[in-house]
């Protein structure tokens, strides 16, 4: 089922509208029956999506499909939490708990910035607004949509909560004014990147990933640490996990060898999503340019 940009975007304004004079945890439980409607109606890109875990995780199709539907099961509850942002922010660590918040201070304390590396798991707008209003200077790559209108929205919502948001895309001079600045620059790495990116293995199955972020932080000497925010079973809390900032890779300090701090990087995000395989986003096709298929 695919709906033109205006009807998407009138549906989308009536839900915001909707889940804004909601109490939390029933605009929570709406954004669940959302999703499970949208993975109800898209049949195609749920099958692929299954056909993608199924061969990267190597379990059967009945598991797949109850990890796929939890998956779209998150997108719903995050977009209506996305939504609410603007209102929800004073007491959005009510619902947040960090848990080490020294490895993200430490890297900091260098002065030479940090890229926050995460993927498309869990509330990941949660944990850039999170940390913004923890006092640490956020900043977040474009929001690009097909849709001006949904992009310039993504925009607003973040900022509510004190997340900048860098210009269209991946902006290079942006990105390293920021980090030169000493602030942070979350980055989202499992996408993929076609003829511009470099071949290495995600979750064991190889896949062209972006490198910008990497050469960017060798060449200003900013630490990359990794975040990962995970749902809690009540569908409602979170939890922020901030892992120490990366180390060697093959042998040599992180940065300098880049397919190998590549690897490193991948591995980190596929070890958060084997252990949490519900709450990355399946439907994306991570592998579409590397592999036959979906």
């Amino acid at each position: 089922m695919k709906l033109s940009q205006d009807v998407t975007w009138r549906l989308l304004q009536g839900f915001g509208w909707i889940v804004n004079r909601a109490p939390h945890g029933l605009a929570v439980r709406l954004g669940e029956w959302v999703g499970v409607l949208v993975w109800f109606f898209s049949r195609a890109r749920v099958d692929r999506a299954e056909a993608r875990c199924v061969r990267v995780l190597q379990v059967g199709v009945t598991t797949a499909r109850a990890i796929v539907k939890e998956s779209y099961r998150n997108l719903g509850r995050g977009l209506a939490e996305a939504l609410r942002l603007p209102s929800l922010c004073p007491g959005l660590m009510d619902y947040i708990d960090i848990h080490g918040e020294e490895n993200l201070k430490e890297a900091l304390a260098k002065g030479k910035g940090v890229v926050a590396l995460t993927a498309h798991f869990g509330n990941w707008e949660f944990a850039a607004a999170a940390l913004a209003l923890k006092g640490y200077p956020m900043n977040a790559i474009g929001a690009e949509q097909r849709d001006p209108r949904i992009t310039d929205l993504v925009v607003s919502l973040r900022s509510s909560c004190g997340v900048k948001t860098m210009s269209r895309g991946f902006d290079l001079k942006s990105a390293v004014r920021c980090l030169k600045k000493g602030e942070i620059l979350g980055v989202l790495l499992d996408q993929d990147f076609g003829d511009d990116g470099i071949v290495v293995p995600f979750m064991g199955v190889p896949a062209s990933t972006p490198f910008g972020p990497v050469k960017m932080a060798d060449r200003i000497g900013s630490a990359v640490v990794p975040l990962f925010i995970v749902r809690r079973p009540d569908g409602v809390r979170h939890d922020l996990y901030i892992e120490p900032a990366l180390g060697e890779a093959g042998g040599a300090p992180f940065g300098e060898k880049v397919e190998a701090s590549l690897e490193l990087c991948n591995d980190t995000l596929g070890k958060w999503i084997a252990r949490h395989p519900g709450q990355w986003m399946w439907l994306y096709p991570r592998w579409a340019s590397t592999t036959e298929g979906p």
